[in-house]
């Protein structure tokens, strides 16, 4: 049996995000495939919630940068909006912010979403690109749109990178939480690119006794090791491993 395996390559720049995996088309030396089975309801939602963080990661890291902001905007003390005054709320202050942008010779870009804190507390969260001129800047912008409340600023760096915004902005709602809000909304605007795909052949994810083999950077790059998930899946039966290439710094 011919073995091999297909790889998606997705390029960022300073880093490429890696899935490998064998298909139905290509053996695995070393594997014995499992019969196909139906997936379990918590099978299918820990997948689509996977893949839900991975799609909006992608999207932070083809259109944000470390200094672009993320931003927690509250209400005033005691103030309790409906779900749907948050989002006529929120589409007025885009709808303005995107405004003050085009003035300026900017695009706004953004993904956000509404939250509702344990205690009840009203709040959004909003990803956009930061900017600033002589006469106008991205945080005087919204601190001057919005007074129905505050505005805290982070970097994305300081809110805890990519991954972090990612898992936070896709989470599931809480408990408490109505089922009418909107996991998260993004401009249309925002870039995506399809990956670069390549049958790697007479190559096995997995060695002769059946044990996954570790992912290897090519020149220029290092492994993020906490990028690295591989195994089996339940459902195909087949061999699987993704994990992030980062660009190496030629100056060090």
């Amino acid at each position: 049996m011919r073995t091999g395996y297909k790889r998606e390559t997705w390029e960022f720049g300073s880093s490429r995000e890696v899935e490998e995996k064998h298909t139905g088309n290509y053996g695995a030396r070393g594997q014995k495939r499992e019969k196909r089975r139906k997936p379990t309801k918590e099978e299918i939602t820990k997948q689509n919630q996977w893949k839900r963080e991975r799609d909006v990661r992608r999207l932070i890291k083809w259109n944000f940068t470390q200094n672009d902001y993320w931003m927690t905007i509250t209400y005033k003390k005691g103030e309790r909006p409906s779900t749907e005054e948050m989002k006529k709320d929120m589409e007025v202050l885009i709808r303005k912010v995107r405004t003050q942008y085009r003035k300026a010779g900017k695009e706004l870009k953004y993904i956000c979403r509404m939250g509702i804190g344990k205690r009840g507390g009203p709040h959004m969260h909003i990803l956009v690109n930061r900017f600033a001129t002589e006469e106008t800047a991205t945080d005087l912008i919204f601190s001057r749109i919005w007074t129905k409340g505050h505005v805290n600023f982070k970097t994305t760096y300081d809110a805890g990178g990519y991954r972090d915004l990612a898992e936070y902005i896709t989470k599931p709602l809480e408990a408490w939480e109505e089922e009418c809000i909107k996991r998260y909304s993004r401009s249309r605007n925002l870039i995506s690119k399809d990956p670069e795909e390549k049958i790697i052949n007479r190559r096995s994810l997995v060695d002769s006794k059946g044990n996954m083999i570790q992912p290897k950077a090519p020149k220029g790059y290092y492994i993020d090791p906490d990028s690295i998930r591989m195994g089996i899946n339940p459902i195909t039966g087949y061999a699987y491993r993704h994990y992030t290439l980062i660009k190496l710094d030629r100056r060090i």
